[in-house]
């Protein structure tokens, strides 16, 4: 068999690419049965003549050849057999950082001696959208412990180019019901995986980008913590916490910084993984899956002014998109979290203000926009459709809702505890038309004026046994703090909790119904808790050994729409490693 290689003909090469060579000397291409190799007789050796099939001659170059077209920069090519270490790889770049803990928690009364709602319009809440004072039969105690395991890894390309990973693993002990299988449980009753091991960062960090003093680019999956945490936290109390994706820009001054970011928060027509392309529905049931139109998106625009002596000032302005069906995410009537069909803007600002022993917080946040619901389908014959037929995408309801988070006090830094007292005031406005969608008898819809808590870290703000959101809320609290020795910190707190709206419901810190209002509630008092915490340190912060305490007296609401008199006791200790 012979071949004919012209200088213009093209040649696959080891790589599928011989681009930019220059073939000098004696050029071999060598034929076998069906194969083509290209070789060359260089400074590094020679190839010989007997198994020359054709020569290049002297100063010619093949042309043309194969390129597999690949994004920039490529300084690292793919492997055949054999991997290589990264020539940019530098150890002294190279850092890691992580985090273990194991936390027992113990809830009795949970639903004040009534049982929980597991699916659809009851999930997670004490009772049902009846209309009439009622509780879920049972009982509703729990102890479990849950593990959280996180580990970090960073590399510094550059002073200005860093690159970080974050595993997560979030496991309940017993969770898989099985001692062999260490990675899956049992699926819930959503369908959901189960899985535990996930990723809960992975970005990369552009420093002065486009050299632009001053201005950074985070693109990839990030967390977003903001101020106080009231509308956008890491939510670290969790075993999972809250990440983001999407791409954050920030510019920094003496003056002010500010941060812009766009995120993705629900995908619809393309799997998670998906080769290419448009894949099948990711969402099923959102009424506008397969399109661009079928999304969930976010815009942050955060501000901090920091030349004003002692005081920050954080202006920012947040737009959230939900363009799901109105029927995927309504199963608690118009306060159900993050609900379908809506557009939201946020328009806030916090101050904070410290001198000496003395502090103080304000943040005040107004919401407004349109929201559209359609008939409930776990209540078809009794609820009401305030948007015309169930699939049709309205936005009927207006937005309209605030929102003030405050905080006051004083530390005694010369004396030896070093004492700090404070008080706080929280309000975020509710809709007493919340459940006009589960059922006929809480009257017609027209606005949905219930607060959006978004994405925050409750846990630090209305009592630790995270019984409120900032959400149809009037809370107030007191709240002493101290240091006995150099690795111990004591905690005091009273929280008196109140509904800003009788008609509207109670919703916990994960923003879900904690319990229905009945029609005609007038009773806003939810109870009285008291929070007891200790906390010492081990090996300069390293290692922490926490313990806490808590007691909710019940008040008129719960009498009133749970029909008992109980109350609910929680506790919990906590081991966490952090290096």
């Amino acid at each position: 068999m012979k071949i004919i290689v012209s200088p213009s003909m093209s040649l696959p090469s080891q790589e599928g690419r011989v681009s930019g060579w220059s073939l000098r000397g004696k050029n071999v291409v060598r034929v076998l049965v069906g194969t083509v190799v290209l070789a060359c007789c260089c400074r590094w050796g020679s190839v010989p003549e007997t198994y020359a099939a054709f020569e290049i001659p002297e100063g010619e170059r093949i042309t043309n050849i194969i390129v597999i077209g690949r994004g920039i920069p490529l300084k690292e090519q793919y492997e055949l057999f054999d991997p290589k270490i990264g020539r940019n790889f530098d150890l002294k770049n190279f850092w890691i950082r992580a985090d273990l803990r194991v936390r027992p928690e113990y809830r009795h009364n949970l639903c004040f001696g009534g049982g929980i709602g597991g699916a659809g319009a009851i999930a997670g809440s004490c009772n049902r959208p009846t209309g009439l004072a009622n509780h879920l039969s049972g009982n509703a105690n729990d102890f479990y412990v849950q593990q959280m395991t996180r580990l970090g890894i960073g590399y510094d390309l550059s002073s200005d180019v860093n690159f970080y990973l974050e595993f997560i693993d979030s496991r309940t002990w017993g969770g898989n019901q099985d001692p062999v299988t260490h990675t899956c449980g049992p699926a819930l009753e959503s369908g959901r995986s189960t899985c535990s091991l996930g990723i809960r960062a992975g970005y990369m960090l552009v420093r002065n980008f486009a050299g632009i003093p001053g201005l950074g680019l985070k693109a990839g999956r990030q967390y977003l913590v903001f101020g106080d945490q009231s509308l956008l936290g890491h939510f670290d109390w969790a075993n999972t916490g809250f990440s983001f994706d999407g791409i954050m820009a920030n510019y920094n001054t003496s003056f002010m910084e500010s941060w812009f970011g766009w995120f993705r928060l629900a995908e619809t027509d393309l799997p998670q993984g998906a080769p290419l392309g448009s894949g099948g529905p990711n969402l099923p049931g959102t009424g506008q899956s397969q399109n661009a139109h079928g999304d969930i998106d976010m815009f942050v625009f955060y501000n901090q002014i920091k030349s004003v002596p002692w005081t920050i000032i954080e202006p920012f302005y947040i737009y959230y998109k939900n363009n799901l069906g109105a029927d995927t995410n309504n199963a608690q009537g118009l306060g159900t979290p993050k609900h379908g069909n809506q557009t939201r803007h946020v328009i806030g600002n916090r101050i904070a203000v410290k001198k000496g022993g003395f502090d103080f917080s304000n943040e005040i946040v107004y919401q407004f926009g349109q929201m559209g619901d359609t008939i409930n389908t776990a209540n078809p014959t009794t609820s009401i459709s305030p948007c015309g037929p169930v699939g049709a995408q309205y936005k009927c309801l207006s937005i309209n809702a605030w929102a003030t988070r405050n905080w006051i006090g004083y530390t005694f830094y010369e004396w030896a505890w070093k004492p700090r007292f404070a008080l706080n005031f929280d309000y975020a406005s509710g809709d007493g038309r919340a459940n006009c969608t589960l059922s006929a008898v809480y009257g017609s819809c027209s606005t949905a004026n219930t607060f959006e808590n978004f994405y925050p870290t409750n846990h630090i703000h209305m009592g630790y046994m995270d019984v409120m959101a900032w959400k149809n809320t009037l809370t107030w609290s007191a709240n002493f703090q101290a240091r006995p020795t150099r690795d111990d910190h004591i905690e005091i707190w009273y929280t008196h909790l109140n509904l800003a709206n009788a008609q509207d419901n109670w919703y916990r810190a994960s923003q879900g119904v904690y319990a229905y209002s009945k029609v005609g509630n007038t009773a806003n008092h939810i109870g009285s808790e008291i929070d007891l915490t200790w906390t010492h340190m081990f090996m300069d912060g390293k290692l922490a050994f926490q313990t806490s305490f808590a007691y909710l007296f019940t008040g008129p609401y719960i009498r009133e729409n749970l029909g008992t008199t109980k109350d609910q006791t929680w506790a919990y200790a906590q081991l966490w490693l952090n290096f």
